[in-house]
């Protein structure tokens, strides 16, 4: 099993920025590609960015504001936000995927865990 922890999410402007973090443990050696998706009320759970040995992917609304990227020492992930939108508000997942691709695959269906999510507000 692999248990992730989510952070840094908040209420914030629009046009300000956050850092998510995810924090990973247990059986992270069978892992290799870690993401972020996102929910909205009401909407289905969308994919936002992903990372791996091949690279990294993000759904078209955030390139260029969000960053992905990793800490393997530390076994953590983070999010970038910057330029945020009230668009952007949702609860923020963290995912993990056996499953390699190159480049990552941009559907959540691939992961097999989740972190419980971390609320992200943007006011207008």
């Amino acid at each position: 099993q692999v248990q992730l922890v989510e952070s840094g999410g908040g209420l914030v402007q629009a046009g300000d920025s956050l850092r998510l973090s995810c924090a990973r443990s247990g059986r992270t050696f069978s892992i290799n590609t870690m993401g972020w998706s996102r929910q909205a009320p009401g909407n289905e759970r969308e994919f936002v960015a992903a990372i791996s040995g091949g690279g990294t992917a993000y759904v078209d609304s955030v390139k260029g504001r969000f960053t992905i990227s990793r800490d393997n020492a530390k076994n953590t992930v983070y999010l970038q936000m910057n330029s945020l939108k009230p668009g952007d508000t949702a609860v923020y997942y963290c995912a993990a995927a056996r499953a390699f691709s190159i480049p990552p695959s941009r559907t959540t269906s691939v992961y097999d865990y989740w972190g419980q999510g971390t609320q992200v507000t943007v006011s207008s």
